[in-house]
């Protein structure tokens, strides 16, 4: 029997995830590392760490599945999006990663609006230079530490640089490369043409691949590492969202997931290419060879839950230390005591400023509506649906596009909590449904890794062999009424406050 194994390079931690030919899960393991702020708006990683976590995880789940390296038939690599990997002719780290949620890079993206044109950028690359893509870390590194580029000779992505290490090859897939703002989406390969434009040369980025298809081996050196045999093939792979939409079956029209992780994503297949006029959502190449999806954005979604938790929850987190559970469920535990629509009090989660749909890495968080009634429980509960507001922002655009929307797949951490699945219900007034595996990334680089080494033809037919849901949650008339106007109010209130948290975020 030949298993299969799907790696996820995420921003806190690599997750293995070990899997049969039936599609089943075997094992799984991960292993954590820091992010580096080294200033305000900046987030950074060292690649080294990734591997690290790679390696430890891929033994994790040898170990745990009592299996030998020579019994997986194919890896496959999972993401962050977007994150900046400069290597120079000797695959040395330049210097760190600048990751997805980096902020730093305004000046940049508005050059190469300039210099491309922002009608024909969304037209070849399908989306709008914004600050967390891979473009403009490149241009703002040109521009601001010219001794560092000029030793450049690659550009990867992040699970991109774990794929060098375990094959010595420069190679990304076509989903990931959508979101570095270099590739012709809708051809599915590097644009010539904005390269010219930006002064960029092609061999600066890996060659660009469908993310089933074979991009190479694992080396003997890699394989002492990792326990796995010499040889067993690597796939493209997929960015973290297409490769979760593999991972949860969101491979066919109408099919959405709601994700909520540290980021928030409403994601839709799409078998032709859509582009929203005014940018607001992505639209990329999907894992799926030949089809699309769009993709709207919420910066911290599950983010702002934590950073409540970090910093307001101690109590919480002492209580859920006594008990030994995740301090979560005792904040949600405590929110759900609040009433929907918290008493009025609506959350704005931009605590790392905010994508879709204002575009904007001054944008700032807030509690609005606050008064001497309103408790603990209430600003819990107003953060949860403050930020599934946020999300609602993404599938209104995604409907108003025209793409049908059938079924919503709830997953990520946010789906793990009766109470936020409730609430995505109610906010967004249908039916939401998980899945029995609710593995994301790490399940679709399997997957992926399956189709590539011929264990299923095709994408979708990988997705019926393991894919199967578990739980629904359907709305409540009398919340989907109460949101529905909490909403009116909440999406009025960044074009009222965009001016305050500019001139804030100027201080």
């Amino acid at each position: 029997m030949a298993y299969l194994i799907g790696i996820d390079v995420g921003t806190s931690a690599t997750k293995a995830l070990l899997i049969d030919p039936d599609g089943r899960v075997v094992a799984s393991a991960s292993a954590d590392y820091p992010v580096s702020r080294p200033k305000p708006g900046w987030s950074e990683q060292a690649p080294d760490l990734w591997w690290t976590a790679a390696v430890a995880s891929v033994r994790g789940v040898l170990k745990t599945a009592g299996i030998a390296g020579d019994q997986v038939g194919g890896v496959g690599l999972a993401g962050q999006m977007h994150g900046s990997v400069f290597l120079d002719r000797r695959d040395r780290v330049v210097r760190p990663c600048i990751l997805w949620n980096d902020q730093r890079t305004a000046a940049e993206c508005a050059e190469i609006e300039t210099r491309v044109g922002r009608k024909r950028l969304l037209r070849i690359a399908c989306n709008p230079a914004l600050t967390g893509f891979t473009a403009p870390k490149i241009l703002w590194l040109r521009a601001n530490e010219p001794r560092r580029f000029d030793r450049v000779s690659k550009v990867l992505l992040p699970k991109d640089y774990v794929r060098l290490r375990m094959t010595g090859e420069y190679a990304t897939d076509v989903s990931d490369a959508s979101g570095t703002l270099l590739l012709d989406v809708p051809k599915r390969r590097w644009s010539k043409e904005i390269l010219r434009r930006l002064d960029l040369d092609e061999s600066l980025l890996p060659t660009c691949v469908e993310s089933p298809e074979v991009t190479g081996r694992v080396t003997a050196a890699a394989a002492a590492d990792l326990g796995l045999a010499p040889g067993t093939p690597v796939v493209g792979g997929g960015g973290d969202n297409a490769a979760s939409a593999v991972g949860n079956g969101v491979v066919r029209a109408g099919v959405v997931f709601s994700s909520i992780g540290t980021s928030g994503v409403v994601f839709a297949h799409s078998a032709e290419v859509h582009t929203d006029p005014a940018g607001r959502v992505h639209t990329f190449c999907h894992a799926v060879p030949g089809a699309w999806h769009v993709m709207g954005v919420v910066l911290a979604a599950g983010g702002s839950l934590q950073w409540y938790r970090n910093q307001l929850a101690q109590a919480e987190v002492a209580e859920a230390k006594r008990r030994g559970c995740d301090a979560y469920d005792v904040i949600t535990e405590q929110a759900v005591q609040a009433p929907p629509g918290s008493e009025g009090l609506l959350f704005l989660p931009y605590l790392t400023g905010e994508r879709t749909p204002h575009a904007d890495p001054f944008a700032r968080g807030a509690w609005v509506g606050l008064t001497a009634r309103h408790t603990r429980a209430h600003l819990a509960q107003a953060v949860i649906e403050g930020a599934t507001f946020a999300m609602r922002d993404s599938y209104e655009i995604i409907t108003g596009m025209g793409i049908p929307v059938r079924q919503i797949i709830a997953t990520g951490g946010g789906a793990r909590s009766a109470l936020w699945r409730q609430v995505q219900a109610d906010v967004y007034g249908r039916s939401v449904v998980t899945l029995e595996t609710a593995e994301g990334p790490s399940l679709g680089a399997a997957l992926l890794a399956g189709v590539g080494t011929g264990v299923w033809r095709t994408v979708p037919q990988a997705c019926r062999a393991a894919v199967r849901i578990d739980t629904r949650t359907r709305p409540v008339r009398r919340n989907v009424t109460r949101y529905a106007r909490l909403y009116e109010t909440y999406v009025s209130l960044y074009p009222a406050l965009k001016d305050t948290f500019h001139a804030l975020a100027a201080v």
